[in-house]
């Protein structure tokens, strides 16, 4: 039954993954005023960059090869650690909450390595500057996991995926993570997907030199960890039991009420994107610090109980 599980919850995260990035670009244009692209965009961006061949710079060695492949496989494996459809995540013994930095840790290694293996300017620039902000985000990450652990007494993500009361500690928690994963997702104000300029890029500038197949594993990955992270976003502020696998009823309307509360973050990720303008590289440090400030407040009311 958990192999069965597992390979669900991966095809479940590998189909709707794209969705969730292409509802944020589809509300974005709305809001805008504009037609914009389909929802289904990244879908047909995906398969394109399948059946494309790949160009590989002569000075790149294996790490630039194997790269794609250790950053999506690392996202799967961060996928398996976050429970969806049972109140225990399918590989709960190998990892928990500490553990899912790490993994995002690994992929982010990797593609920065393989960012500087080409000898690209553009590709170390964007590895500078993405160690730099990963530098402000994960303590900040890490608060939010000691405030959300001592409130339901583990580490492990399915402690608290489970129904709990909204605390004070939750919703700055949630606030705090939020704001991580608009710097770990490259959105405005920290990055800019939509650009390809050369002193804005911080993500695209690494995956610059990749085309092809490898693109396509890189940009999958960047799906995947957005909506681990919207995920975890949700069950922290929108606290709901996890159904029983088995009971139908219940795993349908769970899946309306997850579908409802992906819907609000991907609203509250456009307004954001809309209504704020890029900031200066050297600005991200006081975005993100204010996001530790907002988790020390949440690991503090953890502490009180509160």
């Amino acid at each position: 039954m958990n192999i069965v599980l597992i390979f669900l919850q991966l095809i479940f995260f590998l189909l709707a993954a794209p969705f969730l990035s292409g509802l944020i670009s589809k509300i974005k244009n709305n809001l805008r005023m504009r037609k914009g692209q389909s929802i289904l965009q990244p879908y047909y961006n995906i398969k394109k960059l399948f059946l494309k061949g790949e160009v590989v710079s002569e000075t790149a060695s294996w790490i630039f090869r194997v790269c794609p492949f250790i950053v999506a496989s690392s996202m799967l494996a961060a996928a398996m650690l976050v429970p969806v459809f049972i109140f225990q995540s399918p590989a709960h013994q190998a990892g928990d909450f500490l553990a899912l930095i790490f993994i995002f840790s690994l992929g982010r290694f990797f593609l920065a390595l393989s960012a500087l293996d080409t000898g690209s300017s553009f590709g170390g620039m964007g590895s500078s500057r993405e160690m730099f902000i990963s530098a402000l985000a994960e303590p900040a990450f890490c608060l939010v996991v000691f405030s959300v652990s001592l409130q339901s007494g583990s580490t492990d993500i399915s402690s608290f995926s489970g129904m709990h009361a909204l605390t004070v500690s939750s919703v700055f928690g949630a606030i705090t993570l939020f704001l991580v994963a608009i710097a770990e997702t490259s959105r405005v104000p920290v990055d800019n997907q939509e650009t390809h300029l050369e002193l804005t890029m911080v993500h695209e500038a690494m995956a610059l030199e990749y085309s092809g197949r490898s693109l396509a594993l890189i940009e999958l990955a960047s799906y995947l960890k957005q909506m681990i992270l919207f995920f975890l976003i949700a069950q922290i502020i929108f606290p709901i039991g996890l159904p029983v696998f088995g009971n139908l009823a219940g795993l349908f309307f769970w899946s309306l009420w997850y579908l409802a509360r992906m819907i609000i973050i991907a609203i509250a990720v456009a307004l954001v994107e809309v209504s704020v303008a890029k900031m200066r590289l050297f600005r991200v440090a006081d975005f993100l610090g204010f996001a530790f400030i907002l988790g020390i407040i949440a690991l503090v009311c953890a502490v009180l109980g509160v």
